[in-house]
C-alpha cells in the first residue's frame, strides 16, 4: 500500500475526525486531527483479509481455542524482540486502558499511591484517580530536549503508601527508547520500595531506525514483580478492536490477576482477535517496516519544519509517531500558544498538562498520517508563528 493515500475519514465515527469539532471547536472540513493516537493509514491488507473472510463466512460468534493467537503473539515478541513468552503467561484484556485498570484492581487497594513517571499517557492517570488511588507523580528530568530520570528525587518522594509504578516504555509523549541501563535503574527503584512494576509497551514495535526497544522481561531480577502489557493496536492501526495483552511471568503474580480475570467475566473481542492474529505474521512485519520509514520521514518533514519557528522545540523521536512540542521559548502563556495552534492554524493537538507534571508548555501531535498532510501542518504552524520569524 501507499503511505501517501489521502483517506476521508469524516463521518465513519472516528472520534480522531468526528469528534474534533465537539473537543476543539475546529471543524474537519478545515482542521487537521492530530490529537487522538490512531494513524490515518489503513492496516496492511493481511489483516483487511482477515476480517474479509471472517465477513464472506458470517463468522460472528464466539472465538474458540485461542491457541493459534497466543502463538501469534509469542512468534512475534520472539521474532521482532528477541523475547519468549510462554502462552499460559498471556491475559487477553480489552486493550491496555483496560489492562492497566485490572492492574490497579489487582494489585493495589483504596488510597494506594501509584507512581507515574511524568509527563506520560494521561489515561493512566485517568483510570488511577477512578479508581479511588492516588496518582503519585516522579517527574521526568528535561535534560537539553530529552527525558530522563532523577531516582535521588523519586527516592526521596516515597512515603510507603505506592503499591505500582506504571513505566510507559518506549515513552509517550517523549518518544524516549529507554536503555538498559535505565531500563535497570527503574527495576531497582521498584525493588527499593517493594512496587509492582507495570511495563505498557504498546508502541514497542514502533521504533526509528537505528533504535533498538528492549522489553523489560529481558531484565534481570524483576520477574517476580513484573507486568508486562503489549497490544498491535497502534502498530497496526487498529485500536477499535480493542484487544491488549498482559503478559505475566511470574506464577505466583497471574494467580491474583486471573481470579480478578475470571471475576470480571473477560474475554476477548473476536474480530480482535482475528486481527491480530493475521498481524502478527511475516507479512504483518513487512509493512510494519516499511511504515517506520515512512514514519521516519514524516518526523524528520515535521522537526526540520517546527524547530525552525523561534521559540518551539520538538523532542527528538526515537520511537512512537507522536511529536512533543515544546513552546516554552516562546515566552507564551499556554492559553496564547494554544489559540495559535487551535485558533489560526486550526490544528487539534492534545494539551501537554493533560499528560501530568512536566507538560504544561508542550503540545503532542500525531505524525500518523500522508506526508502531504505532516507538510500542511507544518506550513500552518509557520503560518501561525510567522511574527516570531
Amino acid at each position: 500500500m501507499s503511505f501517501d493515500t489521502l483517506i476521508d475519514w469524516r463521518g465513519t465515527h472516528s472520534a480522531k475526525w468526528d469528534s474534533m469539532e465537539s473537543v476543539y471547536g475546529i471543524s474537519p472540513d478545515e482542521g487537521l486531527a492530530m490529537w487522538v493516537a490512531v494513524m490515518d493509514f489503513r492496516p496492511p491488507k493481511v489483516v483487511q483479509d482477515a476480517v474479509l473472510d471472517l465477513h464472506t463466512k458470517a463468522a460472528y460468534g464466539y472465538y474458540g481455542n485461542k491457541g493459534g493467537y497466543h502463538d501469534a503473539i509469542r512468534w512475534w515478541m520472539a521474532e521482532r524482540h528477541g523475547w519468549q513468552v510462554e502462552a499460559d503467561q498471556i491475559f487477553d484484556t480489552h486493550g491496555l486502558v483496560n489492562g492497566t485498570a485490572m492492574c490497579i484492581d489487582t494489585y493495589t487497594n483504596p488510597g494506594d499511591g501509584v507512581v507515574l513517571f511524568t509527563p506520560v499517557y494521561h489515561a493512566f492517570a485517568r483510570v488511577i484517580k477512578a479508581a479511588g488511588r492516588e496518582v503519585v507523580e516522579c517527574p521526568l528530568v528535561n535534560d537539553g530536549g530529552r527525558y530522563s530520570f532523577d531516582f535521588d528525587a523519586y527516592d526521596a518522594q516515597m512515603t510507603g503508601n505506592e503499591r505500582m509504578v506504571v513505566l510507559c516504555s518506549p515513552h509517550n509523549p517523549g518518544g524516549r527508547v529507554w536503555t538498559k541501563g535505565e531500563l535497570q535503574a527503574v527495576a531497582a527503584f521498584a525493588k527499593r520500595h517493594e512496587l509492582t512494576l507495570v511495563s505498557d509497551e504498546i508502541h514497542c514495535d514502533l521504533t526509528m531506525p537505528g533504535q533498538v526497544h528492549i522489553p523489560m522481561a529481558l531484565i534481570d531480577g524483576i520477574s517476580d514483580r513484573l507486568v508486562m502489557m503489549t497490544a498491535a493496536s497502534k502498530t497496526f492501526n487498529i485500536a477499535g478492536a480493542h484487544v491488549g495483552n498482559v503478559i505475566i511471568p511470574d506464577a505466583d503474580l497471574r494467580a491474583p490477576f486471573a481470579r480478578r480475570m475470571m471475576a470480571m467475566g473477560m474475554s476477548p473481542n473476536s474480530f480482535g482477535v482475528h486481527m491480530v492474529t493475521a498481524a502478527y505474521s511475516p507479512e504483518g512485519a513487512a509493512w510494519v517496516d516499511e511504515l517506520r520509514s515512512y514514519l521516519d520521514g514524516n518526523r524528520k518533514v515535521f522537526d526540520a519544519g517546527v524547530n525552525a519557528i523561534p521559540g518551539l522545540h520538538s523532542m527528538d523521536l526515537e520511537a512512537t509517531y507522536l511529536a512533543w512540542v515544546d513552546f516554552a521559548g516562546t515566552g507564551m502563556t499556554q492559553a496564547e500558544f494554544i489559540a495559535r495552534v487551535e485558533g489560526r492554524a486550526k490544528i487539534a493537538a492534545n494539551h501537554g498538562d493533560t499528560f501530568g507534571s512536566g507538560g504544561e508548555s508542550f503540545l503532542r501531535f500525531n505524525l500518523g498520517a500522508p506526508r502531504s498532510v505532516i507538510e500542511d501542518a507544518v506550513r500552518r504552524l509557520q503560518d501561525a508563528f510567522s511574527d516570531l520569524q
